[in-house]
């Protein structure tokens, strides 16, 4: 389990292979000058419920992860993650959708 911190002091823990997706759409968010809120729930070991926080290009974040190999990432869920990052509901996570198969050339 990964973890993104917030200004010092909220923190969340993702999946790793999450982590590193949120991490793409944050940073094209934020390259973009976008800011946006991002929503998640919360922990039943925190004390369940949700936290919302507004992302925006002044924000200190860190990614910390807990593995050391870079995963592979789905351009296909990256989309989902950036249609949900300009809702005006902010960005949350949802599942892993299936990678799109290249069909073969018909010849």
């Amino acid at each position: 389990m990964g973890r993104l911190i917030y200004e010092g002091q909220i923190r969340a823990e993702f999946e790793d292979r999450l982590l590193a997706h949120l991490q793409v759409v944050i940073g094209n968010k934020l390259r973009r000058d976008e800011p946006f809120y991002f929503s998640w729930k919360d922990d039943v070991t925190t004390g369940s419920g949700r936290t919302s926080i507004w992302i925006h290009p002044h924000a200190t974040l860190v990614f910390k992860y807990s593995g050391s190999r870079v995963p592979l990432i789905n351009p296909v869920w990256l989309d989902a993650l950036i249609y949900t990052a300009n809702s005006p509901t902010g960005l949350h996570a949802v599942p892993e959708p299936a990678q799109q198969q290249e069909s073969p050339e018909i010849g």
